[in-house]
């Protein structure tokens, strides 16, 4: 039995049906990471787990028992908010013990938890300080300490750190992901951001338009997306849309005026491939499985995006920063890629030739 089971869940409003029928295992202690777009449905989710909204259909087994009736403050869960919801008059340490104290634990055993909290954040030098003498990390850290003194069964995050600067949002992914595997508490996060999904995450549940469409673990979901949405979503990626045909006993994919040949027993007929920028390699023409002609190339810090126009339309290349100069435009270039960089994803004959994923 799933330590938390969501079964056939579904809200409507009116005639609108904001999340159809979803369903999720979830063991105890993972890191589960509810992704996709604005209205996807992933907050409604994580609102009705909470107690929050009712669902129109399904149920909510935590433990084997349905939460289903019960109001949030009898449901026991930890909830950290994007706005943190901090009491501004309390010290960070009462904020902490405000959990304990409506239990009706003891001043001493408050004072010994709190104290236990605050170290495990990182903020045992600022407990009798307020919200407002924070950073936002560390406001975010007070959060995470009274929604976790409580010792809860499941941990809600609902997107925690969007309210942060990049650089201090990488840090306290670090930071927040090492402090769940500490407790060990199960944890659902709501984000919009694919890299917080893929870098914190056990398995990642990707929603579109109120359905899941992947439940998988980063690697597998960004290595091979299986669908034209999760590889538009997650990441960056080529799409190429085409036809596989058959030509003198050999499976070809034609795709504007050029042709790639195809490992796979894969079906005649309309079909998208994803390739990823980083798994193409620019490399001399005798080695290319394709060659085209430079026309752009980024600096992004840590790699070049090189634009590359081929017979097959434009693609994107990523290259590693390694010194190296820029790829000026006009240059020819061979690019070369392992077969199984290219994966078949659903058929989308409704897009371009080529259409650039990337990540929102």
């Amino acid at each position: 039995m799933s330590y938390l089971s969501i079964e056939g869940l579904s809200k409507s409003y009116g005639d609108v049906t904001v999340l159809h029928g979803v369903n999720l295992s979830i063991e105890q202690g993972e890191f589960i990471s509810l992704l996709g777009p604005s209205g996807c449905g992933k907050t409604t989710t994580l609102q009705m787990i909470a107690g929050f909204i009712d669902p129109s259909n399904g149920d909510i087994r935590l433990q084997g028992q349905s939460l289903l009736g019960r109001p949030p403050a009898q449901r026991g869960l930890g909830m950290v908010f994007q706005s943190y919801a901090l009491f501004v008059h309390m010290t960070v340490r009462e904020n902490i013990e405000f959990g304990l104290q409506m239990r009706g634990v003891s001043r001493a055993e408050r004072a010994r938890q709190v104290s236990q909290s605050l170290e495990l954040v990182q903020l045992g030098a600022h407990g009798d300080k307020f919200p407002r003498d924070l950073s936002g990390g560390q406001r975010q850290r007070v959060a995470l300490a009274r929604a976790l003194i409580i010792k809860p069964p499941l941990l809600l995050l609902d997107e925690p750190l969007s309210n942060l600067d990049a650089k201090l949002r990488h840090d306290m992914q670090t930071e927040l992901r090492s402090i769940q595997r500490q407790v060990g508490t199960t944890t659902i996060m709501v984000t919009h951001d694919q890299d917080e999904a893929l870098a914190m995450s056990d398995r990642v549940a990707l929603l579109d338009r109120g359905r899941i469409v992947r439940f998988d673990k980063p690697n597998h979901l960004y290595d091979d997306p299986g669908s034209h949405f999760a590889a538009d979503f997650i990441g960056r990626a080529n799409l190429l849309d085409g036809e596989i045909v058959l030509r003198g006993g050999q499976r070809q994919f034609v795709c504007g005026s050029g042709s790639l040949a195809l490992d796979a027993e894969l079906p005649c007929g309309r079909a998208t491939f994803s390739l990823r920028p980083e798994r193409i390699d620019l490399v001399e023409d005798p080695a290319a499985v394709l060659n085209g002609k430079v026309v752009g190339c980024m600096f992004k810090g840590n790699c070049w995006l090189v634009t590359v126009m081929t017979e097959l339309g434009v693609l994107q290349v990523m290259r590693a920063n390694r010194g190296q100069v820029a790829v000026l435009p006009g240059a020819q270039v061979g690019l070369s890629w392992e077969p199984s960089a290219l994966r078949h994803v659903a058929s989308a004959s409704e897009l371009p030739t080529t259409h650039f994923g990337g990540g929102r």
